[in-house]
């Protein structure tokens, strides 16, 4: 039985470890083809597929293809399209001057003879539409799996879901020192423009990792269909969860959701240019520091913080209550952007870089990990997925799109791209999203009642006899 977890922790591991490889360094080579001020754009890609394919892949795993053989032609797919973006890149430098054009087709309207930018995007968003669906794939077939094998999913779960952070911060490691030049591979953790963090052998690790797993989705115990109670099309898109906003205490707290999910793409897209700038410093000692040279490794900081804080959650919130737990989210999206803002790669500014990916753990799970555990909480079971849903449809899907076009604009104002670096007044652009995240708390503290119901009371001993409209003590 325990094979069952070991392969469930694997499944995980891979899933994550597939975005792991480009997802926080892909910036650094938009940059290098002329797509720098671009950069938002491609991870406001990832929010707007997010509200509408993880709902019709779910439609489709419920009625048509079991789940483990669906996350797997959404892997095949996935992965082969990042094989192809790499493709893409390896073909676009045997061009003559393809690499001029391209930086002049960024400050001009003239474009290049080879349509490199629509064929990079169309191949992308190709990938990321069926990469963003096997997040809740993934969960679906674990759980599945778990219930079938009569384990606990509340108690053995959550080590399976921590190899997936696993995961991802080992490919982070694997592309920030290896490098690829004239055919031979190397590792290094110095400054080399060859590392794959800097250009497309990125995707290439994705994309052969997707391949793996989308194999080994298909040697996964079977997860049948279940055959459920006939829904409107409007149940099964999810609509339902919808008259949550009648509350205005549920109502309140899915719009500053949207509002903090603003944030939370933020600096997965901007954080590896951020630190990558340096390397153009006339200092010497910053332009060579490992700050400078290994901003994929330094950011990877973040998700070790972001599995070590999941284990705070349940004390935090039994304590303090959602109110006070979302405020100390909040007020680390302050510290998060203010620190990146006045630190530097030379001590004892360096200390601030760090410190500013360790609070990204509390910022990251105090708010998505708690605010899911209190949606569950809320909200009747007849509506608990459809209102997970909504809750990320306002975070990952909404916010984090308007969130990320937002920043991308704001870093376009106050930076620009020069030989290869997005250089200019970062510590601006860090502050203003530093204001932005305070605003966002203060306003939340003020206006945003929690009627403080034990986090340990179940479910069935919240709801109430003339409470029948999908909310468990909600009276606010």
């Amino acid at each position: 039985m325990k094979a069952i977890k070991s392969r469930l922790a694997l499944m995980n591991f891979l899933e994550f470890a597939i975005w792991g490889a480009y997802l926080t360094c892909m910036g650094n080579y938009l940059g290098r083809v002329g797509m720098g001020d671009e950069i938002a754009w491609f991870y406001a890609i990832q929010g707007i597929v997010s509200i509408f394919m993880p709902t019709i892949m779910g439609i489709v795993a419920d009625k048509l293809i079991q789940p483990q053989r669906l996350l797997g032609i959404c892997h095949f797919v996935a992965g082969a399209s990042m094989i192809a973006l790499c493709c893409l890149g390896m073909y676009a430098e045997t061009l003559p001057d393809f690499q001029a054009q391209l930086k002049a087709a960024a400050t001009s309207d003239v474009q290049p003879e080879f349509p490199y930018m629509a064929l990079f995007i169309g191949i992308y968003t190709l990938s990321v539409a069926f990469y963003m669906p096997t997040l809740a794939l993934s969960n679906t077939v674990a759980f599945s799996v778990l219930r079938r094998g009569n384990f606990d999913t509340v108690k053995d779960f959550p080590p399976i879901r921590v190899l997936g952070t696993v995961g991802f911060i080992v490919t982070m490691w694997i592309v920030n020192c290896t490098t690829f030049e004239n055919g031979h591979l190397g590792f290094t953790f110095g400054s080399s423009d060859f590392k794959f963090q800097y250009t497309y052998m990125q995707f290439m690790v994705s994309g052969i990792l997707g391949v793996i797993l989308a194999i080994y989705c298909f040697t996964l115990p079977n997860c049948p269909l279940v055959p459920k109670p006939k829904q409107s099309l409007a149940e099964q898109l999810g609509l339902s969860a919808f008259k949550l906003f009648k509350r205005r205490r549920m109502a309140m707290f899915f719009l500053f959701s949207m509002l903090l999910g603003m944030s939370l793409q933020v600096t997965n897209g901007f954080a590896g240019p951020f630190l990558t700038s340096f390397k153009s410093s006339p200092v010497a000692e910053i332009a060579n520091s490992f700050a400078a040279n290994n901003a994929t490794m330094l950011v990877s900081v973040s998700q070790i913080s972001e599995a070590l804080c999941i284990l705070l959650i349940p004390f935090f919130l039994k304590r303090f209550g959602i109110k006070t737990v979302m405020l100390m989210a909040m007020s680390a999206w302050v510290l998060r952007f203010g620190f990146f803002g006045i630190g530097s790669p030379l001590f004892p500014g360096v200390i601030l870089l760090f410190l500013s990916c360790i609070v990204y753990g509390i910022a990251f799970d105090f708010f998505n990990v708690s605010g899911g555990l209190y949606v569950d909480k809320e909200c009747d079971p007849s509506i608990k997925a459809s209102a997970q849903g909504l809750f990320m449809l306002m975070t990952n899907g909404l916010g984090a799109t308007i969130g990320t076009l937002s920043a991308g604009a704001v870093v376009n104002h106050f930076c620009h791209w020069e030989n290869d670096v997005l250089v200019g007044d970062w510590e601006s652009a860090w502050l203003i999203f530093a204001s932005y995240a305070l605003v966002v708390a203060v306003l939340f503290f003020l206006l945003f009642k929690d009627n403080k119901t034990k986090e340990s009371a179940t479910v069935s001993e919240a709801v109430s006899a003339d409470d029948p409209d999908g909310f468990i003590n909600d009276k606010a």
